[in-house]
């Protein structure tokens, strides 16, 4: 947790920096949930050898921000995190994945309260598998857990409305394909689904 903090921080000064030059920016936080298309229950999958679960449910939440410049367009940042440990499908086995994206996004408005957020780009899944282990961390911290990391290419879109001067509410939907996801779960693709409330700097008021 001490190292999304830091990397949330230091994502926030790269986009304070960038708002000098920008013409808007937002800050949202939401909640959602997750699910995969191959959602069959666990099994052997993806020729991996290993015996995996479908990536989906539990309650997920997301920070995001953007800095937007002339034509709508501009660049985003999210992060989004399972709220508690899962159980992987009733092995006993607890998890909780995690993921970053940078995006670029574009911003097209519909009316002077209701605009649309499209959006894409990479980042990566970091998902815990809880546990003793004997390393430092561990032992002397009580951070018990193995992380397994994979590159992820990301779209999705929202659409806000602008319900009290420049705050919005955004429903949204995000699409992640994860590479070799299916070395811990059934398949790569994975859907959220969700809504944020957010905040704007320089737009509707």
């Amino acid at each position: 947790m001490r190292k999304f903090v830091f990397l949330a921080s230091s994502v926030s000064f790269l986009f304070l920096a960038s708002f000098a030059s920008a013409q808007q920016g937002d800050a949202m936080i939401g909640f959602g949930t997750v699910t995969s298309p191959s959602s069959n229950g666990c099994g052997y999958y993806g020729g991996s050898g290993n015996y995996v679960c479908p990536e989906k449910g539990g309650l997920y939440a997301n920070i995001s921000a953007d800095v937007i410049f002339h034509r709508r367009y501009g660049l985003g940042f999210d992060a989004v995190w399972r709220g508690g440990q899962g159980n992987y499908e009733g092995t006993g086995q607890p998890y909780r994945p995690i993921l970053f994206d940078f995006n670029g996004v574009y911003q097209p408005r519909i009316s002077k309260k209701i605009g649309a957020d499209l959006m894409g780009g990479i980042g990566w899944q970091t998902t815990r598998f809880y546990g003793y282990t004997e390393n430092t961390n561990c032992v002397y911290f009580g951070a018990c857990y193995t992380s397994s990391n994979h590159f992820l290419i990301d779209a999705g879109g929202g659409l806000r409305y602008y319900f009290w001067h420049a705050m919005f509410v955004r429903p949204e939907v995000h699409y992640y394909y994860i590479l070799n996801n299916t070395s811990d779960f059934s398949s790569n693709s994975v859907i959220r689904v969700g809504a944020s409330i957010g905040y704007t700097i320089g737009g509707p008021d």
